[in-house]
């Protein structure tokens, strides 16, 4: 295995896939509810719905680990610069504000590229679901990060 400031490996990529996070919980608490609202212009609600922002929200508070955790996991740090992905959500329901969901989640793969301009980078993607109190999925999250895999 190789540390964060080397290169990985095919192999060392390869067998990320599959790896779960510790997870955790997340709480939809009514007061950051108020604040997101105002940030971003939504209307207050006042059927006890959040905004659907808090779908990601949960998700990646209730990872387990953080950012820089999960960079080192993918044998990088935040100077390598790292850059944000791709992101999908799918809100299967609502959050509801006050509820309290569970975080769980894995890597789905792990690819490596070349491209000729910006050189040999690899691609890790993750997906994690948000379960409601009743043990149903909420939504999914699915995001990846690319990390530029310079020559040391």
């Amino acid at each position: 295995m190789t540390s964060a400031t080397q290169i990985p490996t095919l192999e060392d990529l390869e067998s990320l896939v599959g790896r779960q996070f510790p997870g955790g919980t997340y709480a939809v608490e009514p007061w950051r509810v108020w604040l997101t609202n105002d940030v971003i212009g939504a209307p207050q609600r006042t059927d006890g719905i959040a905004h659907p922002m808090f779908c990601y929200y949960a998700a990646m508070a209730g990872l387990g680990i953080s950012i820089d955790e999960m960079f080192t996991l993918c044998y990088a740090s935040a100077d390598d610069g790292p850059m944000f992905g791709e992101c999908d959500i799918q809100q299967l329901r609502p959050l509801e504000i006050g509820a309290t969901y569970t975080v769980r989640g894995k890597i789905t793969s792990a690819v490596r590229k070349q491209g000729e301009r910006t050189g040999t980078f690899d691609i890790v993607a993750f997906q994690l679901e948000v379960v409601a109190p009743d043990g149903e999925v909420s939504s999914v999250v699915s995001n990846s990060f690319i990390f530029p895999r310079r020559p040391q």
